[in-house]
């Protein structure tokens, strides 16, 4: 915990003096709700005052250098200002506690030698869950790294995903509105909770019904940690094979949910662009398994 002995000073960058850190990094740290001030989630322009107490839910090891690694990467498209990657399921994004190595930053690095934004995520504009696979953006120099950014704050980049969840859903569509914060008895997970929290956002749509399942389309609004997961499990239709969230034993393939398109205007050119990835072949033979289930 750090106890405030300025008065007026930004948030933002109190603690990047304090901890040593870039502006941007702290900046992310507020904005996914890892930083409290007297408990309470506050925005980065917050102006601190003496006897503010403020704890920061990081666990990563700053003094570890982030090296390149020679691991393959699926590129979907590439220009000079981004990169458009399929990520497979059971991959890292970035470095985090117990994950140093093997992680997508570390293939960036070593393919592109990214520097632009913080040195633990360079380039990476969103994440995906280390067993959520398919389409996420990179950025490749601080001006797309902005722009995309802004754009997924704006609502401006269009995101679906698959997912397969236990339960037969009966409606055909519905969005759930419901507020994710860090769950209070577990750090590891999300939850839908009113303390510490932001809005998020989850609209849903019913592909087909199986037996005791349902393949659905999500496309998300807001962009918080684990929101999928969370906000399906909520409402009583965790993610197959959700090892936080789901019900019954995992296999070794992870949560069932995959990010299959992306729409957005390039952020330099202003040209529509529009990718999308089929379902791994894990997916597929669930898909395949649950159909010949029907019958």
């Amino acid at each position: 915990m750090i106890e405030i002995e300025l008065e007026n000073e930004r948030l933002d960058v109190y603690l990047a003096n304090k901890l040593e850190l870039s502006r941007s990094k702290v900046q992310k740290l507020i904005k996914d709700g890892l930083v409290t001030v007297n408990g309470e989630i506050k925005p980065v322009k917050y102006l601190v005052h003496v006897g503010d107490k403020i704890v920061v839910n990081d666990d990563l090891d700053y003094s570890i250098n982030i090296e390149g690694e020679d691991i393959p990467l699926d590129i979907v498209y590439e220009d000079d200002d981004l990169i458009v990657i399929n990520k497979p399921s059971g991959m890292v994004v970035h470095p985090a506690p117990g994950h140093y190595t093997g992680t997508l930053v570390n293939a960036l690095i070593y393919k592109y030698n990214l520097s632009c934004g913080d040195s633990f995520r360079p380039g990476i504009v969103h994440r995906l869950d280390k067993d959520t696979s398919g389409l996420m953006l990179v950025a490749k120099n601080d001006f797309t790294l902005e722009k995309l950014s802004s754009m997924i704050s704006e609502k401006r980049v269009d995101r679906h995903y698959l997912a397969i969840v236990t339960g037969v859903i009966k409606n055909d569509s519905g969005t759930i509105d419901a507020p994710i914060g860090r769950d209070f008895n577990n750090r590891q997970k999300m939850a839908v909770t009113a303390q510490n929290s932001r809005n998020a956002v989850t609209h849903f749509s019913v592909l087909e019904r199986f037996k005791e399942n349902t393949l659905i389309e999500c496309v998300l609004e807001t962009g918080r940690t684990h929101q999928i997961r969370v906000h399906m499990a909520y409402i009583g239709y965790p993610i197959v094979n959700d090892p936080l969230y789901g019900k019954g034993k995992c296999t070794d393939f992870g949560q069932m949910l995959h990010s299959k398109s992306i729409r957005f205007k390039h952020p330099r050119t202003g040209e529509e662009l529009f990718f999308e990835q089929e379902a791994p072949k894990e997916f597929l033979d669930k898909l395949e398994e649950l159909k010949n289930s029907n019958f």
